[in-house]
């Protein structure tokens, strides 16, 4: 009977297998039928005209699930960035003059658009990213959000009137759009990145220049070609791909930049901060987190539980707000693990075409590789592996959910960003240690606890030194709240009516002699 069992239970797994493993024959054919729909290109958009790379040259776009070749886009450099800089710059006098009313039509038809093509679009981002469907659909709707927050806002730029200290004085302020932006997004949201960015900006009257990252450049193209049909005009927004250090240089150090707003990582962020010195270019920044996800002996455990799963997991551990430590009370500890543990071995890793699948693969094998290196930091200094802590059966860049218990402040895992689906659990006394262990980082973006207790809500935020500070609840992000971090997790806010200000510079006005007749 008992082997009667085992081969059941061989059977069962052999199935479960295949049934997660990715179908490059079926993602294929859905790629297929992506290339032949309205909003595909595989071209660089400079001027409102779809062009390659001067030289010729393209790079591949691959399916991080399969290995496939997407498409190939061009590999541009300083030449075409230049060019997309100078179409930018001579683009930007006729958008700034228009209306706040006329840009923000513009900016709804866009978010009309990129909501009427969200299957399309949700499809490219699964394909080039392998996040899962229902994850990428998800980015669609909250990366058209702040398009339609922003359309809102274009029309709320408001001055203001100061009492003037002389009686023939009058005195007030403009909000004047700061020129043309240089965006530097990553791979990680392929579409969220750029609306964050390229929506405020637009609706301040600026101009931007784009440059995606090159592992997934698609879902941006597709984004810029919605954008022309929604009738923004040539030049307003054009997206440059290919030789990173090349362009972010040429927009680092062109004096017709006067905006860089950058998310990625934080070695990257400080070498563009000492670039805009030259021109003394405005500059934010949205760079890497060490998010401790703090967990109190009162605290619901379910909620806990499934607050800690969502903040680790999605996007299979590679986003900057994920939490990068989870710091247990002693008295909830073994409870915890034990159940998390156990939600965590329920997450189904597969091709993110498949219904059911809540993990997908690895961006690519050196995301893999660093993974492993973290792991092996805390296997060599006493850590546990409860859960995991290997390649997944599926081959390519898939890595199996994993939980590592024992893990200590000296161990990688918890001094820096492990972006991958990796969850460290460490012990913790008392309050104030929680404290100490949570801020003990160079890193401040994000941050979560978990508690029933009002008081210890109000002391451990205002304690927390992040931008962001999530109680009982996971998944915080929305385009009505300011995202950014502190210390060397970035400088400025993305979101919200604060976002605005990023793209927008005080002109203080002195009308005299207003006594005259």
């Amino acid at each position: 009977m008992r082997v009667a069992r085992l081969a059941l239970c061989k059977i069962l797994f052999s199935h479960l297998s295949r049934m997660h493993r990715p179908s490059a024959s079926r993602q294929m054919s859905i790629a297929a039928g992506l290339k032949n729909s309205s909003i595909f290109q595989s071209q660089g958009l400079i001027g409102g005209k779809w062009i390659g790379a001067y030289n010729g040259k393209t790079l591949q776009v691959n399916n991080p699930s399969t290995g496939e070749v997407i498409a190939d886009v061009p590999l541009m450099g300083r030449r075409e960035t230049n060019d997309a800089i100078s179409s930018a710059y001579d683009a930007f006098p006729s958008w700034s003059k228009l209306t706040a009313a006329e840009r923000s039509r513009c900016l709804r038809k866009w978010y009309d658009l990129i909501m009427s093509h969200k299957e399309e679009l949700g499809q490219l981002i699964t394909l080039e990213q392998g996040k899962p469907l229902k994850e990428a659909l998800g980015e669609v709707s909250y990366g058209a959000s702040f398009i339609e927050f922003f359309a809102e806002e274009a029309k709320r730029v408001y001055g203001d009137i100061i009492p003037a200290t002389l009686d023939d004085r009058r005195l007030f302020v403009l909000k004047q759009p700061v020129g043309v932006v240089g965006a530097i997004t990553p791979w990680n949201f392929p579409l969220a990145m750029i609306t964050r960015k390229v929506g405020p900006a637009l609706a301040c009257g600026c101009t931007v220049v784009v440059k995606p990252s090159e592992l997934t450049p698609l879902t941006a193209l597709a984004a810029a070609e919605l954008a022309l049909q929604a009738g923004i005009p040539p030049g307003v927004l054009n997206v440059v791909m290919g030789n990173a250090p090349d362009i972010g240089d040429a927009l680092v150090t062109s004096p017709q930049v006067r905006k860089i707003s950058f998310t990625g990582s934080t070695a990257v962020g400080k070498k563009l901060m000492a670039g805009v010195a030259g021109t003394v270019k405005r500059i934010s920044l949205e760079l890497g987190g060490n998010a401790p996800c703090i967990v109190f002996d009162d605290a619901d455990l379910d909620v806990a539980v499934k607050g800690a799963l969502a903040a680790k997991f999605r996007n299979s551990g590679q986003t900057c707000v994920c939490a990068n430590r989870v710091i247990v009370q002693e008295g909830i500890y073994e409870k915890f693990a034990a159940a998390f543990s156990k939600a965590v071995q329920n997450l189904q890793v597969g091709d993110g075409f498949t219904e059911g699948v809540v993990q997908g693969p690895l961006i690519n094998e050196a995301a893999v590789q660093k993974v492993e290196s973290f792991i092996q930091d805390s296997i060599s200094k006493g850590a546990k592996i409860i859960l995991g802590g290997k390649r997944h059966s599926l081959g390519m860049t898939f890595y199996e959910p994993t939980v590592v218990t024992d893990v200590r402040s000296d161990m990688l895992l918890a001094r820096e960003e492990v972006f991958g689906p990796v969850a460290p659990l460490m012990r913790f006394k008392t309050e104030e240690e929680a404290i100490r262990i949570a801020n003990d980082t160079n890193a401040g973006l994000a941050a979560y606890i978990f508690t029933n207790n009002v008081q210890r809500t109000w002391r451990v935020s205002e304690a927390l030194e992040y931008g962001l500070v999530g109680v009982n609840e996971g998944l915080i992000s929305t385009e009505v709240a300011p995202f950014g971090g502190v210390k060397q997790s970035g400088l400025g806010r993305e979101g919200s009516k604060y976002g605005m200000d990023e793209y927008l510079e005080l002109k203080y006005v002195c009308l005299g002699d207003m006594n005259r007749k």
